[in-house]
């Protein structure tokens, strides 16, 4: 089995479902605490300059960066959502690109470049560096990379198929309501559950494993602090700050591990 090839069959139909669709284009503003860190801490570096936006989705993503510059390009591998944000956002530059081959981008161009809400974890391992150094060859020297990716040692990893159960309340209509919708997805969030755990995978710092979103409906990468700092390193980049997904506070650089979901990585490229 190739396993490159089942992760992209497995959450390209995720991407293009109706679940996906209603997420992505009722999500508005920022995803966590962290990326709103993030983004602000990058912000008086790349201000006014070229700025690429990778995995735009349905243009959650397009307000905020826009604000930053407005030599603004995106890019996105599934083109239903690209279609979305085309009809949100008219007038911007989009383009339908899978983040591992950019070619048909510039070389030492973009002040900063962005794959947010851990898009980057929906490939296979192979597939992440690939982006990773596509990444790096679009940025210009001394500018900046954002990515985030979920987090191996935090509680997003591996989660039960109860995770769908309804949370208690006293409130009888919403307790209904909550009973009606686990009732609903339940069939479909339980065949996902079971014929996607033949991909999990278990690698020296980092796992592939079922997702709890979209009904178990996604396989993705799941990696540690240490590990995504020693890749960073591979890659001849310079880790210049850490943001947890579940507060605004930056990691600490000798913090051995984070109990966030995600995690929000800031590398820069060499002058």
């Amino acid at each position: 089995m190739n396993l490159g090839k089942a992760l992209d069959n497995v959450n390209q139909h995720a991407w293009n479902s109706r679940d996906a669709k209603r997420e992505f284009t009722s999500s508005q503003g920022w995803s966590d605490p962290g990326e709103r860190a993030a983004i602000e801490w990058v912000a008086a570096r790349c201000r006014d300059q070229p700025i690429l936006d990778i995995g735009v989705g349905a243009g959650r993503t397009v307000p905020m960066l826009k604000a930053l510059s407005s030599d603004y390009t995106a890019v996105d591998y599934t083109e239903k959502l690209l279609e979305l944000c085309r009809g949100r956002f008219p007038n911007i530059d989009l383009r339908w690109m899978d983040a591992r081959d950019m070619s048909s981008l510039p070389s030492n161009h973009y002040a900063f470049v962005q794959f947010s809400w851990n898009g980057i974890d929906c490939v296979d391992y192979e597939g992440r560096m690939r982006i990773l150094q596509e990444m790096r060859r679009v940025t210009r020297p001394g500018g900046l990379i954002l990515f985030s990716s979920h987090n191996r040692e935090g509680p997003g990893y591996r989660e039960p198929l109860s995770r769908i159960l309804p949370v208690f309340t006293y409130n009888p209509v919403k307790l209904a309501w909550r009973s009606w919708r686990t009732l609903r997805r339940l069939p479909i969030a339980s065949f996902n559950y079971l014929r996607h755990a033949r991909l999990t995978r278990d690698f020296d710092g980092y796992s592939i494993a079922t997702a709890a979103a979209h009904n178990f409906g996604i396989v993705i990468v799941y990696t540690t602090l240490a590990h995504e700092r020693r890749q960073i390193k591979e890659l001849g980049l310079e880790l210049e700050a850490v943001f947890g997904s579940t507060d605004a506070q930056r990691i600490p650089n000798d913090a051995p591990s984070s109990d966030a979901w995600w995690l929000h990585f800031i590398a820069r490229k060499p002058e």
